[in-house]
């Protein structure tokens, strides 16, 4: 039986330790740092002695000591600063060596992952794990392991002290630090911090993806002179934000003030004791030397605390991150066949298929599809928004599995295919198309990345836009997005079908190829898609009826079944659902603007 992925503080230890040699060494380093800094105050001791043994008389001060102890609190400020510089040195080659293999392994897994993981989770939710949550465990590694290790070691040094001299003055020392950490302990325990925790990171994430989405659609927020506030969803998640640290802030301000008044006046409670003390006893001038150095010593106590504190709180933080990157890497791929099967021919076959994005029967996307798309064929799916054209398109590609049924390529189930070998068979053009901040060149080559310049210039010409491509100021080399260089929908569009045409798949997926061309170019790009199906399987999800007139075989699609299947004149004859489809579309072409006197 596989053992159980670790959590919380256990799996951030798991996590921090895979560079072990370097961490180690830099906790120790750290530890022996804070061991250096409580040298000058037992420098500064020693110091006092000497005063109060020379009872006032300067001359009877023995100079070479004096000098001797400043410079032992010398060599421990020197050591304190040297061992935790060393120390930090290695904790930060341990944090990029692991922050690398971390991303890489994160990104890698990605990458494995369906497309239709991709297609359902957004893009600022990944950035924010890759970027912010993953991100601060170099921070965690580099600064707070060793920092933590330095600060749980401070108290226990700091107790030796306080006990090694005067246990009466350490003992109303201590009294202050305990309820400090009591009250805050009662008030803001595990249970509340975890919660905490998980509901500032979920909105923080909410806030995340919306600011992403809204970035994405500035232009259209900047058409119709809109603000932030008039876009709901980002606004929303602001204030569900803001609320929630208001109400985070309001619930705990008096504590953390009743907090910090304890911790950073330790003497309010020494001061009594000492006089008491110091009032009762017989080694009074003894007494009082003692009772100085822990005034002194009583100033150090707030930064340590309170450092324990910090390193403390921002851990839950990032065990919080580690958990929702772990939710990500716990998501297994699709399974992979034991023995994968080829295939020699391109016929795609649905038996049957129902599938639903959230495994209900009652809201399923396709219920109990069948029908067959043959090699050499335009088999186009035509019906209204969320009727399951596309999500015909997504299972084809395997971009999830199927809830009933089989589709299968050559009487091969798709599940029975490696996942390379289906992915290297099936070309995508999308409606919604993403070029990258590359040259143009290197945006066709994701198509083929081991075809030439001539194959790339010929796709080019096929796709329609060789042309425009030739007009820009480096041509090809032309980097999108940079210098002024914008494309419209259409161009994009068309360098998108030269990736397809350049891959040459036997098995095409159109997402209306033709969703942003003029009439212009409609055309010219209907050729190169004639030119780009012959003789291979063609799957087009259509929203221009025009497109798809001459196609083998129209599917029509209604609320995830087929209800008509056949050629357009097959169809038209019904005069069912397809017949009111075309009729509808006609009368939208013919539209026209028109003034009041012509009606």
């Amino acid at each position: 039986m596989e053992n159980e992925k670790a959590t919380g503080m256990k799996r951030l230890w798991e996590l921090a330790t895979v560079e072990k040699g370097l961490v180690y060494i830099s906790c120790v380093l750290s530890v022996l740092s804070t061991l250096a800094s409580f040298i000058p105050f037992a420098a500064v001791y020693f110091i006092i002695k000497e005063l109060f043994d020379a009872s006032g008389n300067v001359a009877g001060i023995d100079g070479i000591k004096m000098i001797n102890y400043g410079w032992l609190a010398f060599i421990g400020v020197f050591m304190t600063v040297f061992l935790n510089f060393a120390g930090l040195c290695c904790s930060h080659i341990a944090a990029f060596k692991t922050l690398y293999k971390l991303r890489l392994q994160f990104i890698t897994h990605l990458a494995k992952l369906p497309l239709g993981f991709h297609s359902t989770n957004s893009v600022g939710r990944m950035r924010k794990i890759i970027d912010e949550n993953i991100e601060k465990l170099e921070v965690f590694i580099a600064h707070q392991l060793p920092d933590m290790a330095g600060s749980f070691s401070a108290p226990v040094i700091l107790l030796i002290f306080l006990f090694l001299f005067d246990f009466r003055l350490g003992l109303a020392s201590l009294i202050p630090v305990v309820l400090a950490y009591y009250v805050q302990t009662r008030s803001f325990g595990k249970t509340k911090a975890n919660k905490f925790m998980k509901l500032y990171q979920d909105a923080l994430e909410e806030m995340n993806s919306a600011s992403v989405e809204y970035i994405r659609g500035i232009y259209i927020i900047k058409a119709f002179n809109q603000t932030v506030f008039s876009f709901k969803k980002f606004r929303e998640t602001i204030k569900i934000y803001t609320k929630f640290c208001l109400e985070y802030t309001n619930n705990f301000r008096q504590i953390m003030t009743l907090f910090f008044v304890l911790i950073n006046n330790v003497y309010l409670f020494l001061i009594p004791a000492g006089l008491l003390i110091f009032s009762k006893t017989n080694e009074k001038r003894s007494f009082a030397m003692t009772f100085i150095f822990y005034l002194i010593l009583s100033g150090s106590f707030s930064s340590l605390f309170m450092k324990l504190m910090y390193v403390s709180s921002m851990s839950s933080e990032i065990v919080d991150g580690i958990e929702r990157m772990d939710k990500i890497t716990d998501i297994r791929p699709l399974p992979e066949a034991a023995s994968p099967k080829s295939i020699n021919g391109y016929d795609i076959a649905f038996e049957n298929v129902s599938f639903s994005y959230n495994d209900s029967k009652e809201n399923e996307a396709l219920s109990s599809v069948s029908f067959k798309a043959k090699q050499g064929e335009i088999t186009a799916l035509v019906g209204a928004s969320g009727s399951g054209k596309s999500t015909i398109g997504h299972l084809t590609a395997r971009f999830f599995d199927v809830s009933e049924g089989r589709i299968t390529i050559d009487n091969v189930d798709i599940r029975d295919i490696a996942s390379e070998e289906l992915m290297k068979n099936i070309s995508f053009v999308f409606q919604d198309i993403f070029l990258f901040k590359q040259s143009i060149s290197e945006n066709i080559l994701m198509g083929n990345k081991t075809a030439g310049m001539d194959e790339v210039i010929k796709a080019a010409k096929a796709a329609q836009c060789h042309d425009f491509i030739m007009e820009l100021p480096m041509k090809y080399d032309t980097v999108i997005g940079t210098k002024s260089i914008h494309l419209s929908g259409g161009e994009r569009q068309r360098i998108a079908l030269a990736r397809a045409v350049l891959k040459d798949a036997p098995v095409i997926i159109l997402d209306e190829a033709t969703a942003f061309s003029d009439p212009e170019n409609e055309m010219k790009i209907q050729n190169a898609l004639g030119e780009l199906i012959k003789n291979k399987t063609a799957l087009i999800i259509a929203h221009r009826l025009s497109t798809i007139q001459n196609a083998d075989n129209i599917i029509v699609m209604d609320k995830g079944k087929i209800t008509e299947e056949g050629k357009h004149g097959e169809l038209m004859e019904k005069e069912g659902k397809y017949y009111k489809m075309w009729e509808n579309y006609t009368k939208a072409l013919s539209w026209h603007l028109v003034e009041e006197g012509d009606q």
